[in-house]
Order: structure tokens, then C-alpha cells, then sequence
């Protein structure tokens, strides 16, 4: 024991301690890293946010006619992206801690990018049914290995605006989708090509374009990166109270067991799969409920973004106060609140188009404000490269298996009113304060017993 201690205090003494820079240096130091690390990571997750979800806006033009497309089968193509981007997401965290995150995620973005352009020329629905797989297949490593990236970058105190940030790429990619769109659908039958190609396309070729920046871009993890000196370095590493990645080796199926017997991890599972379903039945459908309100093409796509742009206010809102706070708790049970409401307006309301549509922006709202916190939260209080990089897979592949869900929420059959597809939000609502609640209460439970064990002065402290 007393040997153990010997170590412990000989391996602190050769770290730099966080006063050995100023407090100025260390803002210059935060903002390097920033410009480093998260404008990239934004634009890659615009893109493929975008190209995933701009089907939502093809089929509101022929994509269904020229493909034939009867029945569900719209709904079963959106469905057969989650098959792949859920089972692969952990692997592909271990990918990216093998091949450095440089590397692996813009070969991601790289494939997502070529199968994007090539969706642009299928002619058949088998053909849809192949982009779609291979799309959720290079896409399963962006979302999940960009969170386990942030996260060993920055303090929990500090993670929450970063986490915000980045998500708010998905907001941004939603409303701008539409935006484009709008202005694509103009461009049906140019070089005889139809306008819902052009999106596939044009995006396609976009996304090819960030890849090859990505590679050159995208920042490693902190012991690896080169823009750092040494002693940059050693700081980043004692501040986040996190080891460098060589130390801990592979994950081993005991790191498995280790995490999975974790009740927090199941429960955080499901508070962020209350979240990602709305959150994705809104990305594809969005459109389609404006436009049975009468809207036109065109229109259709532009009235699709207030709706996130209030998403977009309320993320910034609620991220503002929690990071003052250091708290994401009341802040997700007002997500909830809001979430509800804006669906109880649209289940009960039909015939005022302003009030339906206030309902559409505070779902969105809700949805939108709710999620970084939850996935923030989760990921923060788990430590080390092995639990993160398990941990960052498991919440973001289980939650999208909410992704399968969403796509046979809004049939045709329960147009214009969708009454089902309400219900079933609001019941995840219910279901996501619940929770949260317990998330909590098993934090709190863990605070105890570490303070009973003694272990007031450990580093990692769960967070509230």
C-alpha cells in the first residue's frame, strides 16, 4: 500500500499542475484547441446529417414515381439505413482509437460521400434499398466517434458548450436542408435530370469535398496531436483527468461486462432513445406534415425551417444555463415539458394553421434542446478511453434503434392529422422524464457510496 502511494505521488509530481499556466494562457490555450478540434468535426456532421436526411425532402418531389415506390416501401428504405449505422458504431469507436480519428473518420466521410453521388443515378428501388445500407454503413463511426473525441479534449465544466456545438450541426443540417432543397427543386430537368437527383448528387459531391479536407483537419487525441507542444500536452491531459490512449490498451470482453453491468448505462440508453426518435421522426417527416397543410413544393421546404430554427434558439438557451450551472438534470425535464406541449397542440389541433405550426416549433424545440444535454450528461460521467469508447457506441447505437421506429411513425394512412405518430412521442416524452429521474437517483446513489468509502477527493465526480 505504502509503495502504491509512492507511485501515485512520484506520477502527479511529474505532471504539469493546472496553475503552471495563467489564467490567460489558458483561455489562448481553449481557444486553440476549439479552432482545432470542433469546426471540423461540425462541418463533417452537417454533411452527414444531410445525407442522410435529404431523402426526407426527395420525397416530397418524383423520387416515388420515378422509382415506383408503393406502399411502405419509402418508410423501409429510411429504415434499412439504422440496420448497419446501429450494429457497427462500437466497432467503429475501435477502429478509430486503432487508426487514429484523422484517418478513420475521413474514410467514413469518404465512402458516405461516393454512395451519396452514386444515389443520384439509381433507377429502381433495390437500387435505394444498396445506397441506403452503405450509407448507414460508412455513417455508423461520424456521430459516435466525434462525441468520444470531444470528450477527452475537455473538462466536464467545460464539455457542455462543445457537445452543443457539434450537435447543433444536425439542427443546422435540418433546416438547411430544406433551404436547398427549396432552391434544387428548381433545377428539375436540367441535362434532363430529375430535381431529387440533383440533391443526391450535388450533395454528394460536396460531401467527397470535405472528406479530402477532413484528412488533413481533423485533430487526434490529445497525446497524439502535433499542433501541441509537450507541455500543451501533458496540461491537456491533467485537466481532463484522463490518461493518454496508449496506457490502456485494447478492450477486452471484461470491459464489456465491466460497462454493460452498469445500470446507468442502460438507463442512459433509453433517456437518449426518448430523444433520438422524435428527434429523427421530425428530420424525415417534417416536410411531408407542412406539406399537408397545402403547402407547394417549394414552400413545403422553406416553412420546414422555423421549426428548427427555434431548435436551434432553445439548444443555445438551455446549453447557456447549464454550463452556468453545472447541471443538466432541470434542464432535460424542461425539454420534456416543452416536448409534450408542443405534441399535445398538434393531437388536439386541426383547424388553425398558427397554432398547429407554434406546436411544430415547440416539439421542435423540446427535441432539439433536450438532446445534447442527455448525451452530454451520459458521456461526461463515464472515464477513460475504454468506457467512452464503449460508452459513446452503446448510447448513440442503442438511441438509434429509435431511428427504425421514427421511419413507420408518420404512415399515409394516418394523414393529415397523424394522431398515432403524436401519441407515440408523447408517450416517449413521459418516458424520458422517467429516465432521467432514475439517472439521476443512481448518480446520486453512487455519490453516497463514494463518500461512505471515502473517496471524497477522487477526480472523476459524477455530475447532476
Amino acid at each position: 500500500m505504502g509503495n502504491l502511494d509512492c507511485e501515485t505521488v512520484e506520477c502527479a509530481s511529474t505532471e504539469p499542475r493546472e496553475d503552471t499556466l495563467s489564467e490567460a494562457e489558458v483561455a489562448k490555450l481553449m481557444r486553440k484547441i476549439d479552432l482545432h478540434v470542433l469546426p471540423m468535426l461540425f462541418l463533417i456532421y452537417v454533411a452527414s446529417f444531410l445525407d442522410r436526411s435529404n431523402i426526407s425532402n426527395a420525397l416530397t418531389m418524383s423520387l416515388p414515381q420515378e422509382l415506383g415506390l408503393t406502399g411502405r416501401q419509402p418508410n423501409i428504405a429510411l429504415a434499412v439505413f439504422f440496420v448497419p449505422y446501429i450494429i457497427f458504431e462500437i466497432p467503429s469507436n475501435l477502429l478509430m482509437k486503432r487508426f487514429s480519428p484523422r484517418v478513420w473518420l475521413s474514410l467514413c466521410i469518404l465512402g458516405f460521400g461516393i454512395v451519396m453521388l452514386g444515389q443520384g443515378f439509381i433507377q429502381n428501388y433495390s437500387g435505394l434499398l444498396a445506397t441506403r445500407f452503405f450509407l448507414g454503413l460508412f455513417e455508423a463511426g461520424i456521430a459516435p466517434g466525434s462525441y468520444y473525441l470531444i470528450s477527452f479534449w475537455y473538462r466536464r465544466q467545460d464539455s457542455q458548450k462543445r457537445f452543443t456545438i457539434y450537435f447543433c450541426a444536425v439542427v443546422l443540417a435540418s433546416a438547411f436542408g430544406g433551404l436547398l432543397a427549396s432552391a434544387i427543386a428548381k433545377m428539375d430537368g436540367i441535362r434532363g435530370i430529375s430535381n431529387w437527383r440533383w440533391i443526391f448528387i450535388l450533395e454528394g459531391i460536396l460531401t467527397i469535398l470535405i472528406a479530402i479536407a477532413a484528412f488533413f483537419y481533423v485533430s487526434d487525441f490529445p497525446a497524439e496531436a502535433s499542433w501541441l507542444t509537450k507541455t500543451e500536452k501533458q496540461f491537456i491531459l491533467q485537466r481532463t483527468g484522463v490518461s493518454e490512449i496508449s496506457s490502456e490498451g485494447r478492450v477486452t470482453r471484461r470491459d464489456l461486462v465491466e460497462f454493460f453491468k452498469d445500470p446507468k448505462n442502460a438507463v442512459g440508453a433509453i433517456m437518449y432513445f426518448c430523444f433520438v426518435a422524435p428527434l429523427y421522426a421530425f428530420s424525415y417527416f417534417l416536410p411531408t406534415i407542412v406539406q399537408t397543410l397545402g403547402y407547394s413544393v417549394i414552400q413545403t421546404q422553406l416553412h420546414s425551417v422555423p421549426p428548427f430554427a427555434a431548435g436551434f434558439g432553445m439548444c443555445l438557451v438551455l446549453t447557456y444555463f447549464s454550463h452556468r450551472t453545472d447541471s443538466r438534470l432541470p434542464y432535460i425535464l424542461f425539454s420534456c415539458a416543452l416536448f409534450i406541449s408542443g405534441f399535445a397542440i398538434l393531437i388536439t389541433t386541426h383547424a388553425n394553421f398558427s397554432v398547429q405550426y407554434a406546436g411544430l416549433c415547440l416539439a421542435c424545440m423540446g427535441i432539439y434542446g433536450g438532446s445534447p444535454l442527455v448525451i452530454c450528461w451520459c458521456l461526461m460521467n463515464l472515464e477513460g478511453h475504454k468506457q467512452r469508447g464503449i460508452g459513446s457506441g452503446w448510447l448513440i447505437g442503442f438511441a438509434n434503434t429509435g431511428g427504425i421506429l421514427a421511419t413507420f411513425m408518420f404512415l399515409p394512412k394516418y394523414a393529415p392529422y397523424y394522431r398515432p405518430a403524436y401519441s407515440i412521442c408523447i408517450a416517449f416524452a413521459a418516458l424520458g422524464v422517467v429516465m432521467s429521474l432514475c439517472y439521476a437517483a443512481l448518480v446520486l446513489r453512487e455519490r453516497r457510496k463514494l463518500n461512505k468509502d471515502g473517496g471524497t477527493e477522487k477526480v472523476h465526480v459524477l455530475s447532476l
